[in-house]
């Protein structure tokens, strides 16, 4: 059991996310912060130039009106397009990570710091360069006023075209890099270990077995439709403990859900009067945040489901990349053993008085042992490279998991891969005896070292 904090942690929290999500607050920010600049710099500029011995920077830009109009508006002009150039790449960089590998994995690239800090370059230096643009005077434009130059300004303005030019350079290497399947392998290898951190630390106890009261209980529908992205535990514990009822989720981190189907189960602790569905459903409603797409914030299997999508389409016929799918369950297989390493059982949240008010359910060991390999294995009939992976995957898995956790559910995988190398492969009976041997041992917790010949 753990406790809940402030209340406001749940709003805090998926606000963090969806901005996290998006690919334009930092951009808006960047454009916001360029035009403040640019209409403060100027005024610092007309204070300077107001001394009777002109401006006293010697470094800045020593041209007329009409030379600064022209550097400012060749800058706007030519921003404008690069931006256009590097949406352009990072839409067609979507395409092929789409098509390729997952749909899934636009939501890394989208998140990619790199690629929103390019833009942000970009458009703030656009933005502040027209913001400038509209200060410079030239004597005729105005009656009785001077004219002006922000010189210091326009040297700022070309900075930043130079920093821009160096963004773009480096983007195009970023993005060459980005388009590897084992760069986003590892990005969302990254993302699972930072959802991990949060949602299962090393130090967290092992759940105590759940009592729930006696019944079916009553079941609560579910407002809307989506996929359950986050929950408020503690606006549903204290809802709980108000209406003295217990509420178990029907429904993972990451399942789906649809409107008038059950989302949770309720019951009266005092088993006499019955809850209060309407109630219940009312705060469901403001506790269970729904998306349309899962996110990877508490979702602990979302990004091993990401990783099992590029194992699956690069054993696709289309495709046909046996040696992709073997790197990306190279990572589904540490994926794995981190999470059945882990504690896995449901996150029981307790009020004041130390009742258990809430269970929401977890992933099982066993769940997430099928969802690594079931797809992957049915794909990898006629691959003898990804079946030895598979088998090398198990007991690799089968060495990090407690004992007894997911034993039967290893050998009954293996026993399947094995079948399949044996129907559709030339691989050897004593290799495949070596397969079983190899999981019997990392079962019970020994590794013979491998003597080279």
């Amino acid at each position: 059991m753990r406790a809940g904090g402030p209340r406001r942690r749940g709003a805090v929290r998926a606000v963090s996310t969806w901005l996290r999500g998006a690919l334009w607050p930092i951009p808006v920010i960047a454009v916001v912060v360029a035009v403040g600049i640019g209409i403060g710099l100027p005024a610092v500029d007309a204070v300077l130039e107001s001394r009777d011995s002109g401006h006293p920077l010697t470094f800045v830009f020593g041209g007329g009106p009409s030379a600064a109009r022209d550097l400012l508006a060749a800058i706007a002009g030519s921003l404008i397009s690069v931006t256009g150039l590097i949406f352009s790449l990072t839409v067609v960089a979507f395409q092929l990570g789409s098509s390729q590998y997952s749909p899934r994995l636009l939501q890394t690239f989208a998140t990619d710091r790199v690629v929103q800090l390019t833009l942000a370059q970009l458009t703030a230096t656009f933005v502040y360069a027209l913001t400038v643009l509209r200060t410079v005077r030239t004597e005729s434009a105005t009656e009785g006023e001077t004219a002006f130059v922000p010189r210091l300004s326009i040297t700022v303005a070309y900075v930043l075209t130079l920093g821009s030019v160096l963004a773009v350079v480096l983007f195009l290497g970023h993005l060459a890099r980005a388009l590897r399947v084992e760069t986003m392998l590892r990005d969302v290898h990254e993302e699972a270990d930072e959802t991990l951190a949060r949602e299962l630390p090393d130090d967290l106890e092992h759940p105590s077995p759940v009592r729930l009261p006696s019944g079916p209980g009553l079941p609560v529908a579910s407002p809307s439709s989506g996929f359950v992205v986050d929950l408020d535990e503690d606006r549903l514990v204290s809802a709980a403990a108000g209406s003295d009822v217990v509420v178990l989720l029907a429904a993972r981190i990451g399942d789906s859900v649809v409107t008038g189907a059950p989302l949770a189960h309720a019951w009266a602790r005092d088993g006499i009067r019955g809850p209060d569905t309407a109630a219940l459903q009312d705060v469901l409603g403001r506790s269970v945040r729904l998306g349309f797409e899962r996110s990877p914030a508490r979702d602990v299997a979302y990004s091993l489901r990401k990783v099992v999508d590029i194992a699956v389409r690069a054993l696709s016929p289309g495709i046909n990349d046996p040696t992709t799918a073997v790197h990306a369950l190279s990572h589904a297989s540490a994926l794995l053993g981190d999470l059945v390493s882990r504690p896995l059982g449901p996150d029981c949240r307790a009020d004041d008085d130390g009742v258990v008010r809430l269970v929401v359910p977890r992933w099982t060991p066993d769940d997430l042992v099928a969802l690594a390999l079931e797809e992957p294995l049915h794909y990898a009939s006629g691959q003898p490279a990804v079946l030895r992976r598979i088998a090398v995957l198990l007991r690799e898995v089968a060495w990090r998991a407690p004992r007894g956790v997911v034993d039967r559910a290893l050998r009954d995988r293996l026993r399947h891969a094995v079948d399949l190398a044996a129907e559709s492969t030339r691989i050897t009976a004593a290799e495949r005896r070596s397969w079983e041997e190899a999981l019997d041992s990392a079962l019970t917790g020994v590794w013979p070292a491998d003597r080279p010949a």
